[in-house]
């Protein structure tokens, strides 16, 4: 997926600009992309407030324990193994929520609004808001989307930014000046906070 309209309209923002330096060649939407949607949507769960390393461990695990099953095959494994494997308790449950769902749902994700996207999906007990934006990003490819609810894109723009009090109106204005490439400026962002390296004033 090439970038380069989305790098000239973010490079009006010097910060931005520097990332995009640092890290254009780094930057993909393809790596997390699933065409199971309730795989993809129980991968993101294991996501959910785990380290970024540890979320690796668990998916890899969580992959090979399904591997060539089906939806109702899935269902079927014990709650026990899926836990042994180090998907919490809570976890398991909206995993299989996720599968049911999409059993008896045959919605298309691909003809209904963004907004209609995240309505449908947090009908699944497990699945909010911020899983919802991140089924928009990586597996729909929508790219002007910012996840207000994601802590990590909160601290890359405060240290990015040199701004400790994120108000609203701030995070709201650099989301307007991202726009229509927020989903970009986030995959930069992430980047920078996972690589650590961070714009300075006199870089």
């Amino acid at each position: 997926m090439e970038f380069d309209d989305a790098f000239n309209h973010l490079k009006n923002d010097e910060i931005m600009s520097f990332l995009i330096d640092k890290f254009k060649k780094d930057i993909t939407l393809i790596d997390r992309y699933e065409t199971d949607f309730p795989k993809a949507i129980a991968l993101l769960i294991i996501e959910q407030q785990v380290s970024f390393k540890a979320a690796i461990t668990i998916k890899k695990r969580f992959l090979s324990l399904i591997n060539n099953k089906n939806s109702n095959q899935i269902l079927e494994i014990e709650n026990d193994e899926m836990q042994s494997i180090g998907i919490s308790h809570r976890k398991v449950d909206y995993i299989k929520n996720t599968y049911l769902f999409f059993l008896n749902n045959k919605t298309d994700y691909y003809k209904i609004s963004q907004n209609e996207v995240v309505k449908e999906l947090t009908k699944i007990k497990g699945v909010g808001k911020w899983t919802a934006e991140m089924f928009l990003i990586f597996i729909l490819f929508k790219t002007n989307i910012f996840s207000k609810g994601d802590l990590a894109l909160i601290n890359s723009i405060k240290v990015n930014y040199n701004i400790s009090q994120l108000s609203d109106q701030k995070l709201d204005n650099l989301i307007k000046k991202w726009s229509p490439y927020n989903t970009i400026a986030s995959l930069l962002l992430w980047k920078s906070i996972e690589e650590k390296v961070f714009y300075k004033k006199n870089e």
